[in-house]
């Protein structure tokens, strides 16, 4: 590998960019689950959950009493190695026991969102077959709407009369650990997670998480935030991400507790309950999506008044790039913390890209640099040609937390993974001479204008320079001639009166002729997901409702 780029990391002779960080270490006894490797770290830390609203919480020692305690049970019901069991919660300080429980055994654990509708907890039930659930009092009916006769282990603290004789997780965490169970060998390489997501394309699928994904996951982490020269345990995250979630799950409930950081719980995510349990519990480390972070640098005056921010140093930004005004603006109103921001899908565990320092997180717009023992490739999506740094495709990634396929769907594990084990993102991006990645936008959203392709994302950043526009997005309109042209939906400044014709000409002076704005819808706001993704969906439904086509 003497043909290795130094500063880009990309090696010529097989077009292939390789990270620049540390590799992380991997351990190399085949049989080691992942509760195993993350319970036998040492650290100095003594709290490892604290429930936000209640201040109750759990430290290593009763922890891991717990996970055993809960693992015996499991094992004694006749849970078994290969068995999914179904997790369907808020956030709480007993979702990790619950997870860490299962994945010790060899079990498989399925999450799902407490939003979804019976009908679609149905899907995910049909599809992994889960011999047991977990779940509260408040999301039972929606199980039992979907499965009447799968087995439940409640999760609510205090008993719910109206349930008859449902077994509960409390009464599971204050067993005496027997120590005779039947223990069966769980290999790395055995399955751990399956976790839904909708894929780099299309129907929701699930996704194949080994022991060693997770293992690689969290090492990843440990080598991220552990460097902190000393400060290793004093760390104390607050939880905002679900931990149904991939991030949520291998970060938050498992990952973090490698080397002793206290997790503060929020059940869901409460603006004001958020921010003032930063003050209360010295939260040091804040993870959020870049809405979030604009309504700090926007309400900043007014945050700073009435919290108590001072043990905050960093704040983690995950979903979408941020744009240089809000890295900029929260550097201003917020001058002693620092924001790192981390890119990765469900099929790569959770992680792909980072920005690791303040000098990384100064090129705006990246999504940072290969995570650690990570390879990516560039490549052409219409040619396959694979190409090299400052050129635009898709990107592949490779390495140790790539998952290990799409749970009984060959097809879709075929369309993602290749032979040589490269995941297609369905990203389209750039590495550019340094080794940063940009991220273009979904290959998926590309709008095919006579068979040139444009990215909504690229205009929507050159609508947003307009300083009579406050958001914007911008989607592909059917059109029986041309196939598709971009059509923008635009969010004036207050009592701006900005004309269509005159956004369209504003974009025609400074794109080729192809990518010009052919139509113009002005809205109050523009959806988005929660975590500040455009839901361009919902707004082609609303543009082709009202077209003739």
């Amino acid at each position: 590998m003497a043909s290795v780029n130094s500063r880009s990391g990309f090696c010529n002779s097989n077009s292939t960019f390789y990270s620049k960080r540390t590799p992380i270490p991997l351990p190399p006894n085949p049989s080691l689950d992942v509760t195993t490797f993350i319970s036998s770290q040492a650290h100095r830390g003594r709290i490892a959950f604290i429930d936000a609203s209640t201040g109750q919480n759990l430290t290593f020692s009763q922890l891991w009493r717990a996970v055993e305690s809960v693992a015996d049970c499991l094992s004694n019901m006749g849970i078994r190695k290969g068995h999914v069991v179904l997790l369907l919660s808020q956030n709480s300080i007993l979702f990790p026991v619950v997870c860490l429980s299962v994945m010790s055994l060899g079990a498989i654990i399925t999450t799902t969102n407490p939003l979804n509708t019976p009908n679609e907890i149905a899907k995910q039930i049909k599809d992994s077959n889960p011999v047991l659930a977990f779940t509260t009092s408040q999301l039972l009916p929606k199980i039992s709407a979907a499965a009447k006769k799968l087995p439940i282990i409640l999760m609510d603290e205090e008993r719910v009369d109206s349930v008859g004789k449902v077994r509960r997780l409390v009464e599971m965490m204050k067993k005496e650990p027997s120590g005779n169970r039947v223990k069966e060998q769980v290999d790395q390489d055995d399955t751990a997670t399956l976790l839904y997501s909708s894929g780099t394309t299309g129907m929701s699928k699930g996704v194949i998480s080994s022991h060693r994904n997770l293992i690689a996951m969290v090492q990843t982490i440990v080598n991220r935030f552990g460097s902190d020269d000393g400060s290793q345990g004093e760390q104390r995250f607050i939880c905002t991400v679900p931990m149904f979630h991939i991030y949520g799950l291998a970060a938050f409930a498992t990952g973090l507790l490698a080397y002793g950081s206290t997790i503060i719980v929020l059940s869901k995510f409460e603006m004001h309950e958020m921010m003032s349990s930063i003050g209360k519990y010295q939260a040091t480390c804040l993870p959020l999506v870049p809405p979030i972070l604009v309504a700090m640098v926007n309400g900043a005056d007014q945050i700073k008044a009435k919290y108590d921010l001072s043990s905050l140093h960093t704040v983690l930004c995950g979903g979408a790039p941020l744009s240089k005004e809000v890295t900029e603006g929260f550097a201003e109103k917020y001058p002693t913390v620092k924001i790192l921001q981390g890119y990765g899908l469900t099929e790569s565990t959770g992680i792909g890209a980072s920005t690791d320092t303040v000098e990384e997180s100064r090129r705006y717009g990246t999504a940072g640099k290969l995570s650690a023992s990570m390879e990516g490739r560039i490549v052409d999506p219409v040619t396959g040609q694979i190409l090299g740094p400052n050129q635009t495709g898709e990107l592949w990634l490779k390495g140790p937390s790539i998952m290990k396929g799409y749970f009984s769907n060959e097809e879709a594990t075929s369309s993602t993974l290749d032979s040589e084990g490269w995941l297609r993102t369905g990203d389209l991006c750039y590495i550019d001479d340094d080794g940063f990645i940009f991220v273009v936008d979904r290959l998926k959203e590309l709008i095919k204008y006579k068979g040139y392709q444009v990215a909504p994302a690229e205009l929507e950043a050159l609508l947003l320079t307009h300083p009579e526009i406050t958001d914007a997005a911008v989607i592909p309109f059917p059109d029986k001639e041309v196939g598709q042209f971009p059509m923008a939906y635009v969010v004036r400044k207050t009592g701006s009166s900005l004309s269509e014709k005159s956004i369209t000409e504003f974009v025609a002076k400074q794109v080729a002729p192809y990518k010009r704005i052919r139509k113009v819808a002005f809205v109050s706001s523009i959806p988005k997901n929660p975590s500040g993704k455009i839901l361009r969906k919902d707004l082609i439904k609303l543009a082709t409702s009202n077209s003739k086509l």
